[in-house]
């Protein structure tokens, strides 16, 4: 079955064709990657998929149910999470009280509850950090539970957004550049972590120019330039294609 369905997707910016009648799936359980030069249309696929650009054209099937065009708080609902290329942290936080924002949409006590701190909402509080305190596990995060955000390493608050998109709940996980500015150390224990987040029942979507990254834990890759959908295919496929080499693989693997 497939998890996700993207049919003739198309954004338009005025005369400007970002993306072009792009069309791919995505199985339950998989591993996908998207790459292509700067510039090809990724991150605008990206903002589609996740409610934050409406598509121009097209459908964006999920599970079997039609999400074109809705918010990007309902796809988030049901069941699409991302990170960003640039962090985006609540830097003065502590990274668990990051984790627990990410619960927000689960909790059912309304706003009277929660002001005169009446003990359903206390609970529901308690469970919220509980569990915010089981994903921070999951990535090695949870002696740094109390820390702020903002003053951890690079590396470190990539994962805590991880532990953020685990925290809404969502079986489809869409991870924007996961490895940019990280040295091989942390490159190979977030492919560790890609590979885990599988291993709980997630679907995996991700921008990524590392090739090793790439070639490594894709299943399947999609190949993106100039806004258009130029291969798909397994990765020794994509290796040896020479649409793709002479457009982004010679470059990059060189």
């Amino acid at each position: 079955m497939y998890h996700l369905e993207v049919r003739g997707l198309s954004k338009h910016f005025g005369g400007i064709r970002a993306i072009e009648e792009i069309s791919f799936s995505v199985k339950n359980g998989a591993i996908q990657s998207i790459i292509g030069p700067n510039g090809a249309g990724k991150t605008t696929l990206f903002n589609c998929l996740t409610g934050f650009l409406k598509p121009t054209k097209g459908g964006i099937v999920l599970r079997e149910k039609e999400i074109t065009g809705m918010s990007a708080d309902r796809i988030n609902r049901l069941g699409i999470s991302r990170t960003f290329q640039n962090i985006r942290l609540f830097r003065e936080m502590s990274v668990i009280e990051n984790v627990m924002v990410a619960q927000h949409s689960m909790i059912r006590s309304g706003l009277l509850p929660a002001v005169l701190r009446l003990s359903g909402f206390k609970r529901e509080e308690r469970e919220v950090r509980e569990r915010a305190f089981e994903y921070l596990e999951f990535l090695g995060l949870e002696a740094l539970a109390g820390k702020t955000a903002g003053s951890l390493a690079y590396g470190l608050q990539r994962k805590i957004e991880i532990a953020r998109t685990m925290a809404t709940g969502a079986l489809l996980i869409l991870l924007d550049e996961p490895t940019a500015g990280m040295n091989r150390r942390e490159t190979d224990e977030m492919m560790t972590i890609i590979r885990n987040l599988r291993e709980l029942g997630k679907t995996i979507i991700l921008i990524e120019h590392d090739m090793k990254v790439v070639m490594g834990i894709s299943d399947r890759i999609v190949v993106i330039d100039h806004g258009v959908k130029i291969a798909e295919g397994a990765p020794q496929e994509i290796r040896t294609d020479p649409m793709v080499i002479e457009a982004y693989l010679g470059k990059e693997m060189q």
